[in-house]
């Protein structure tokens, strides 16, 4: 059996970073184990495609919450990625951060480097925004993000007037500094194509020699031999 120096279970968004990095500097073996298959599907890459992708076992674990007592015990589905890139690979490619207050009250409650101010140039770092480079995004990171307001339907433009004639400000950038507002979102898409985990961090990585990517590998468990840990997967 082969042997690595790491092994990720999970080709989603966490995943295929971790891949990205652990393998940068060429000294360690990682294997990637994803329980899904290949991103190359056209509903895929094609940003309409999510709508199929929804509902799909092949691409999504399609899990299903418990019942709700306060929803007359009806039970919410939880589409999650099955598949290369993770959910990153069948969301609906809208970019937008958490609010910053909620990042302070995570540093407040005991968790360093978890403040808005720590966490902003991690953000910044991974983006390639097509507005550039400013105080709140940053230029020539693997993800890009797009500005698509010059192709919205009129009626998302009725909807923004009318929410400003009930007070409700108008932003033109929800990762800006006027998040509380009404506008249009920004998306992860480039020239028409998804911009997913595993084509922005673990397409790159797959030329290195270090890295292993083995799909439709389910990991069940993680066994440990004298402190080190192996691994079983059903193919």
């Amino acid at each position: 059996m082969a042997e690595y120096d790491y092994v990720i279970v999970g080709a989603g968004s966490a995943g295929c970073v971790l891949a990205n990095r652990l393998t940068a500097a060429g000294r360690h073996r990682v294997l990637l184990l994803e329980a899904g298959g290949s991103d190359r599907s056209p509903w895929i890459q094609v940003p309409i495609g999510y709508g199929r992708t929804f509902a799909h076992p092949r691409y999504n674990w399609m899990y299903e919450a418990e019942p709700d007592p306060t929803l007359a015990n009806r039970r919410a589905y939880w589409p999650r990625g099955k598949v290369l890139g993770g959910s990153s690979a069948i969301n609906a490619m809208v970019y937008v951060r958490g609010q910053p207050a909620d990042f302070d009250d995570w540093r407040a409650a005991g968790n360093p480097g978890w403040a808005w101010s720590e966490v902003l140039p991690y953000f910044k770092k991974l983006e390639d925004h097509v507005w550039g480079a400013d105080e709140f995004h940053g230029a020539g990171g693997p993800v890009h993000v797009a500005d698509v307001s010059a192709q919205v339907h009129p009626l998302c433009e009725t909807f923004i007037t009318t929410c400003g004639n009930l007070r409700i400000r108008r932003t033109r950038d929800f990762n800006g500094a006027d998040f509380e507002a009404a506008g249009l979102w920004q998306l992860t898409v480039r020239n028409g194509i998804r911009v997913s985990a595993a084509s922005a961090y673990l397409r790159p990585a797959l030329r290195r020699h270090n890295l292993e990517v083995q799909t439709h590998a389910h990991a069940t468990r993680v066994l440990f031999e004298a402190g080190t840990a192996s691994r079983r997967a059903q193919r």
